[in-house]
């Protein structure tokens, strides 16, 4: 049932069969049907979630009403507004299901507990949000200054496989381009 969370744990730190006791028991755990709303903007994040089975979304809407995909959170990835989660400041993001995904997650309390008799934890979750940080950077920088098709080779490298799992509305939501030059561009390029 929690292998894969304690494989993710064990990329960063090794966890002694006590500790992984420890952080199990504070571990809870939700099905989330496809579409559902786990964040809303103005509302505080209370949990930070793992991705057992399934795939999050996480997008802005515009005043105009247009959605923009962040990041997606397929099996195997940590999915939170990390701002809204440890400081309780309001979201400006959404976070949603794109397929019925099951999901592991902790409250920011049994966290900071985690934190204190299990100090490994949280050198885990700073490398994790060094991480998210880096990947945040490196989409900025691809986002102004590659081209559409570089940026969907990036989507491609960053997640593999993803693309048979979602529609192209959303992947052409993620690259910043219409779904109809994405289907162009796929058309005209062996991908």
């Amino acid at each position: 049932m929690s292998e894969l969370i304690l494989a993710n744990f064990a990329t960063h730190v090794t966890l002694a069969p006590a500790e992984q006791e420890q952080v199990l028991s504070l571990l809870q755990s939700a099905s989330v049907p496809k579409r559902s709303i786990l964040l809303r903007p103005g509302e505080i994040e209370r949990h930070i979630y793992f991705v057992n089975k399934g795939c999050l979304r996480l997008f802005h809407t515009d005043i105009d009403g247009k959605e923009h995909n962040l990041c997606f959170y397929p099996e195997n990835w940590w999915a939170c507004d990390i701002v809204s989660f440890f400081k309780a400041k309001k979201a400006t993001v959404t976070i949603q299901a794109m397929e019925d995904s099951d999901v592991y997650y902790f409250s920011l309390p049994n966290l900071e507990e985690l934190f204190i008799s299990v100090p490994k934890l949280e050198r885990f979750f700073r490398i994790l949000t060094q991480n998210g940080f880096d990947m945040f950077q490196r989409r900025l920088t691809s986002s102004m200054s590659l081209t559409a098709e570089q940026r969907y080779i990036e989507f491609r490298k960053h997640y593999p496989g993803l693309e048979q799992r979602i529609n192209q509305k959303q992947i052409a939501s993620y690259l910043g381009i219409t779904a109809a030059f994405l289907s162009m561009m796929r058309k005209d390029k062996i991908f």
